[in-house]
């Protein structure tokens, strides 16, 4: 049984296959008719019969021949294939087995990149008639108004809220074929193929609104108007023709006077007469003038044809009245659709050969580049400014968008409505003021530009592998970002474009951990996870000098932060921070081939526990060797305090350091991971921990730490010489070395840091009264002007504190979202900004101008302004660039990206394709990785006092004063009128004070309720009560008492 069935399985396979070739065979039968057949009737051969294959029949047989086998849109898109270029296409596209543009549609996750197609808004009103379709759609920016034209004469005006507000119906027995709009004059103008229409929108006459000029020699197929604003009462436009001819016509006001045409019978338009007008006309093609369009910044007009040599000219209008030679570009089969963007300065051309081509306006031998994917010709055109893209569509309603700077595809989608005659009536434009593309065919359609712009389809990356770190050379304009790979790049901070980039700086698998610009930005420093610190000549990349390799390397010397102090031809000093604490300044000279350690920060200081201050001294002399810091000899053992519960030692776990030199003020602040923050102060010979005493150990580290200086002039992080400073010093207490520091090896310097001689704050009072520089100090201190210093924590707070140890402000930030513990903290150059970076890839910014002015003062309030999420991660370091006015950030994701400074709006990341364009900052654009938009922090305004206005009552005393006597009124008899208005007369406010109440002028800013009245309670006054109730009273109580004591009743009745 199973062979006979396998046997019948294989005979009736084997008559379809041979139905098949049947209807195959007939079906390319089909095609070379229709093929012959548009063939004759595009050389004017061919003479209609019964036999004319038209659409409907067409799609009749191929359903017939293959049934639903086909679908529908296959059906079209195959017929237009061959009525648009005459092809022969393979009959397996009959069934969509092919590379179809559709194909290349983006998923609706996906279309987001440029349009939201789903959003797609079709305007239904009848603006054509039954089987008409659009054939013109014009914006008019300034006006905020939109034309559009249909074939068979419906001229309609819509509103910027597409209302409609004008519309007629022309008429003319022929057909539209374009229009414009006269922007001094106020008219509409359209041509038809024998005549001009000039209609007056803005009329209410039903008749006689508008003037037509006739008659036109050739057939009119476009219209343009060019831009001239030194007359407003005159205006001027282009014509294309069918033989090639474009035309140049001027209308002025008078003319609507002066040239006006008698006519024997009323008709809609006013006619004027074409030969009273003088309209210079050039041939500039061999075949139909498709489009013609004037580009104002150019000052050049364009016109395309289907004539493969002179396929576009793009020229001076002059040109059209002296016959001078024009500028030519020619295209295989012909231009049907170009357009010019502003910003690339480049024009695109496209036609029949389905090649979108780019070319410089003055190069017309040769494009500069080539856009590939239609899959049938292009008919149209348009530019996106802002994005600088290029929509194209194709005659199979196929839109394209693209990406002019990286000439690469955004977005692919298709318009499924209309039918196939249609091909050649399908006008777009784009409305770069709202972002927002318009579509013609029977109805209008708008796709609007997505509101949140993906900058790419694939994660920002400027690294492929997590950043290190982020520096900015203010004296070029150049970003350094290294990634842990240990590759260094450059980059230029206004275009984004890299300059170069160094691989293995410290060797081969040896990672960059950290680095420093010098203040002029020559100079670069970097240090690596070896301990090797480098100098290295920024511009070029060059390696100056090295510090070398510690014989027993360990994670000991890691180098976690570097700061330049000093950058010269000859002297380089840079103070680095090390794995386990050790801070170190690092020299070099001209006389020594590499770098050597010159002095070195005690690691551990033991405080006590009821005033955390120890008074140091300091060895001045030690300034011969480096120009920075005095030493500090700590003479006393202090492993030998770790038991001591009156003291207790420092951290040595130190995350981040800062330091901050200016008059009267030479400070090292260094922050640990269990929240301590010990504060050197080398005019005072003291050190400081600062803490807040109510917060336990976890969650208190400190992640960042920088000085606040209100003082333009001040020389910070970046400063190249240091004056010797009036230390404290004590040379009886502490002999002289023979040999500096800078003789001995750094074993040497590093075992001396556990000598020291400590002095609590009762046995150096007498000492810093007598030091002149504390008194400095001191003054600065009491009219707001010493330095602060700012530290971010873990606890995602920052505090503010003064040098003297006082914690001033605690911020924290103000968000929808967590922002998780904060990782790193910057200011701008003036000190008025402080912005600080999360783990969770937030950016917050606070101004601080106020505060800095008088710290101690409370009324100077600190206020938080932005905050916005940057990246998905956590934030490694960022800057703020004042003269751009943008923050840069570099995070753990491997991106750096650019931001708006004050609003938080997205540019791009450094390593993309295109250059940034920091002029746009009206469309809010966020990164793929990156959902949540910036939060602006509105000012929350005081409160204002508002008086609560009470009605009218009845003032009797006024009412009695003007009942007394008889009015006017009365004595003629109107009494009921008269009383009406001396009651009215009578009403007045009540006497009293109004009630005051306070109102919330801004309501955004976290209030709860929005008004709020205040009541004033007055103390209750004591009502007295009568006598005989008194009485009453005094009998009740009386009368319980007796009750509940019987012995007192026994009493009170013997006495009587």
């Amino acid at each position: 049984m199973s062979g006979k069935k396998g046997h019948n399985e294989k005979s009736c396979s084997a008559l379809e296959l041979i139905d098949f070739k049947n209807a195959l065979e007939q079906f390319q039968d089909l095609v070379e008719k229709l093929v012959t057949q548009k063939t004759k009737e595009s050389s004017g051969l061919y003479t209609k019969d019964d036999d004319e294959i038209d659409y409907n029949k067409f799609y009749a047989t191929t359903r017939t021949l293959f049934g639903p086998a086909v679908k529908d849109q296959n059906v079209q898109t195959f017929f237009r294939k061959i009525m648009s270029n005459l092809e022969r296409p393979e009959w397996l596209e009959i069934f969509g087995c092919f590379a179809e543009e559709s194909d290349g549609t983006s998923s609706p996750s996906k279309e987001s990149v440029v349009f939201l197609v789903s959003e797609k808004q079709q305007i239904t009103h009848s603006v054509v008639k039954r089987k008409d379709v659009i054939k013109g759609i014009v914006k008019v920016p300034l006006l905020h108004l939109t034309l559009t034209a249909s074939q068979k004469g419906v001229l309609t005006v819509f509103s910027k809220q597409m209302k409609v507000l004008a519309t007629i119906e022309v008429e003319d027995t022929a057909w539209i074929t374009g229009c414009d709009f006269l922007p001094n004059l106020k008219y509409v103008v359209a041509v038809t193929e024998s005549t001009v229409i000039l209609w007056d929108y803005k009329s209410k006459e039903i008749k006689s609104n508008g003037f037509v000029i006739k008659p036109m020699k050739n057939c009119l197929l476009c219209v343009c108007t060019v831009t001239m604003a030194d007359n407003l009462a005159k205006d001027t436009f282009l014509m294309g023709d069918d033989k090639g001819y474009v035309y140049l016509l001027t209308i002025t006001s008078d003319d609507f006077i002066m040239k006006q045409s008698k006519t024997e019978k009323e008709s809609q338009f006013k006619l004027m007469d074409s030969e009273s007008f003088d309209i210079p006309k050039r041939k500039l093609h061999d075949d139909w003038v498709g489009k013609i369009k004037y580009f104002p910044a150019l000052k050049r007009f364009g016109s395309c044809s289907t004539d493969r040599i002179n396929s576009f000219v793009l020229d001076d209008i002059k040109r059209l009245e002296d016959h001078l030679p024009v500028k030519e570009f020619s295209v295989p089969k012909g231009v049907n659709a170009f357009t010019y963007c502003r910003k690339a300065k480049v024009i695109v051309t496209g036609g029949n050969d389905r090649i979108l081509r780019l070319w410089n306006p003055v190069v017309n031998f040769s494009p500069t580049g080539k856009l590939l994917g239609h899959k049938h010709s292009i008919v149209e055109i348009v530019t996106n400014e802002k994005d600088q893209q290029v929509i194209s569509l194709s005659c199979a309603k196929v839109f394209r968008v693209w990406d002019i700077q990286t000439l690469s595809p955004l977005q692919v989608f298709y318009e499924n409505h209309g039918t196939p005659e249609e091909i050649n009536a399908f006008p777009m434009v784009f409305d770069n003021d709202h972002g927002m593309l318009f579509t013609g065919s029977e109805v209008i359609d708008i796709y609007p530009l997505a509101n949140v712009i993906q900058d790419s389809k694939e994660l920002p990356q400027t690294h492929e592998k997590s950043l290190n770190v982020l520096l900015y050379n203010r004296a070029f304009h150049q970003i350094l970002s290294i990634c842990t790979e240990s590759i260094l790049k450059v980059w230029d901070l206004e275009t984004g474009s890299q300059i170069y980039q160094l691989e293995d700086a410290h060797g081969l698998n040896t990672e960059v951990t950290c680095a420093a610009i010098e203040i002029n930005g020559i100079y670069l420093a970097t240090g690596a996870c070896d301990g090797t610190v480098k100098i290295w000549e920024f511009e070029s990349g060059q390696e100056v000098k090295a510090l070398p390799l510690a014989q027993h390397n360990n994670d000991e010397h890691r180098m976690q932060k570097i700061v330049y102090l000093k950058a010269d031809e000859g002297q380089h000093a840079v103070i680095v921070l090390q794995q386990r604490g050790k801070i170190k300044i690092i020299q070099g000279d001209s006389a020594q081939t590499d770098l050597y350690v010159t002095w070195v920060l005690p690691e551990i200081v033991p405080f006590p526990r009821r005033n955390p201050v120890v008074y140091l001294s300091l060895k001045p002399s030690s300034l011969k060797t480096q120009d920075f810091f005095p030493e500090i000899r700590l003479l006393c053992n202090t492993s030998s305090m770790r038991n001591d519960t009156e003291t207790f030692l420092s951290s040595v776990d130190i995350k981040c350091f800062d330091v901050v030199e200016e008059e009267g003020c030479r400070l090292i602040a260094t922050g640990s991971a269990n929240g301590e923050i010990n504060l050197w102060d080398f005019e005072s010979a003291s050190v400081k921990c600062l803490r807040k005493t109510t917060e336990e150990n976890e969650g208190s580290g400190v992640n960042a730490i920088v000085f606040l200086v209100h003082s333009v002039s001040s020389r910070r992080k970046g400063s190249s010489l240091f004056p010797t400073p009036s230390v404290m010093s004590d040379t009886g207490a502490i002999p002289e070395h023979k040999e500096s520091s800078l003789d001995q090896p750094e074993e040497n310097v590093e075992s001396d840091e556990i000598k020291t001689e400590i002095k609590t704050e009762e046995t150096a009072g007498c000492e810093n009264t007598q030091n002149p520089n504390m008194n400095v100090q001191l003054l600065k201190a009491k009219a707001g002007q010493a330095p602060l210093l700012a530290s971010a924590h873990e606890s995602s707070c920052i505090r503010l504190w003064s040098i003297q140890g006082n914690l001033m402000r605690e911020l924290l930030p103000f968000s929808e979202h967590p922002a998780g513990p904060l990782t790193s903290l910057c200011t701008d150059i003036f000190t008025k900004i402080l912005l600080a970076g999360s783990k969770e890839g937030y950016i917050i910014r606070w101004n601080i101008a106020a505060f800095l002015e008088d710290s101690r003062n409370r009324k100077n309030y600190i206020k938080e302004e932005l905050c916005w999420r940057a990246h998905a991660s956590e934030v490694v370091d960022f800057f703020i660039e004042e003269e751009k006015n943008v923050v840069v950030t570099a995070s753990i994701d491997g991106s750096v990206r650019l931001w708006h400074a004050m609003t938080g709006y997205y540019f791009g990341y450094f390593g993309q394709a295109r250059k940034f364009d920091l002029s746009d900052t009206s469309r809010l654009i966020l990164p793929l990785d990156v959902s949540e938009f910036s939060a602006i922090i509105k000012e929350s305004k005081r409160m204002e006092k508002k008086k609560v206005i009470y009605p009218l009552i009845l003032d009797r005393d006024k009412w009695k004063s003007l009942t007394r006597s008889p009015s006017d009124l009365e004595k003629a008899g109107h009494e009921e009128e008269a009383q009406t208005f001396k009651f009215f007369k009578a009403l007045a406010p009540e006497k009293r004070q109004p009630m005051e109440t306070f109102e919330f002028v801004c309501k955004e800013a976290g209030a709860v309720f929005g008004f709020l009245p205040i009541y004033e309670l007055e103390n209750p006054v004591e009502v007295s009560m009568p006598k005989s109730l008194q009485r009453i009273k005094a009998e009740k109580s009386s009368h319980k008492g007796r009750e509940k004591d019987p012995g007192s009743i026994e009493d009170l009745s013997h006495n009587k």
